[in-house]
């Protein structure tokens, strides 16, 4: 079984969403906005369908050519085919250099017949170990938002805290990036169930890029892209609207059931992990 899915990025204080104004990109053809970052060889073009494959020589990746403040990140991914146990199909966004800020999606492949399971994770100032797992119920969307959504259904949040002395990944500009890779030692089952390469190569397809965002370029200062991607009195950003900065009432109640039907792990309730529960935990409602 494999998943059609369709990869959003929003982030409320490094909000993607659309944008309105002429700071933002878009565009929906793969080498207008990414280029491959490793193992060459593993990429098949097939007309406007992006094909990276995994086998035991190599797994592959690519990245986004710019990096990018506010605005909306979308692909549709097809997930493995079939017996995709051990392999992992990450798309995320990330700034960089050791304090860096990162939002994960990882795929977790799985036996035949069984279902994929995602894993979220993100990083603030270089400090990750906030996964969460759930199983994927596949259909035809799946969207991370900052607010992360799945079938335009949330499945985690994670909120500026900074009144509570907890900071917010929203200042350092990041990029857009996704790889296929052998992960057996712990992806599917915790590791019980390895990758089995009788079935390689194994392909993620990829194809609908877009990217509507406030693109930040290298060469202009950090104080500078702030100030080009905030809405003043003349321009108006949608993601300064108040109506993004929190869930509605009903995605409030879908979050709910997310949690109590589909979650199997959350970091927050690891007390093997975390003697002492983290302080984001207190306040956030993921």
């Amino acid at each position: 079984m494999s998943a059609r899915i369709s990869v959003m990025f929003v982030v409320v204080g490094l909000f993607f969403g659309f944008g309105l104004m002429d700071c933002c990109v878009n565009a929906a053809k793969f080498d207008e906005l990414f280029q491959p970052s490793w193992a060459f060889d593993h990429f098949d073009y097939e007309g406007e369908l992006l094909k990276l494959k995994l086998d035991r020589n190599s797994g592959a990746g690519f990245g986004s050519k710019s990096k990018y403040m506010f605005g909306k990140v979308t692909v549709q991914i097809k997930l493995v085919e079939g017996d995709s146990a051990g392999t992992v199909t990450a798309f995320y966004m990330s700034s960089d250099g050791p304090n860096h800020n990162e939002f994960d999606f990882e795929f977790l492949g799985n036996t035949t017949g069984e279902p994929y399971s995602v894993q979220t994770n993100i990083y603030v100032n270089g400090v990750g170990n906030r996964e969460q797992r759930l199983n994927l119920c596949v259909s035809e969307n799946i969207l991370y938002v900052f607010i992360f959504l799945v079938d335009d259904t949330p499945i985690r949040v994670h909120s500026n805290m900074e009144k509570h002395g907890l900071p917010f990944p929203k200042d350092q500009p990041m990029g857009v990036y996704s790889s296929i890779w052998n992960a057996d030692d712990w992806a599917t089952q915790g590791g019980r169930v390895k990758t089995d390469w009788t079935h390689s190569p194994f392909i993620a397809s990829y194809k609908g890029f877009e990217i509507d965002a406030c693109e930040c370029p290298a060469s202009v200062t950090a104080a500078e892209n702030a100030k080009k991607c905030t809405s003043n009195g003349s321009n108006r950003f949608w993601w300064d609207e108040p109506t993004m900065a929190e869930l509605n009432v009903h995605q409030s109640h879908q979050l709910v059931w997310v949690k109590a039907h589909h979650m199997f792990y959350d970091y927050c309730t690891d007390a093997a992990r975390f003697p002492v529960m983290p302080a984001e935990c207190e306040h956030h409602r993921h």
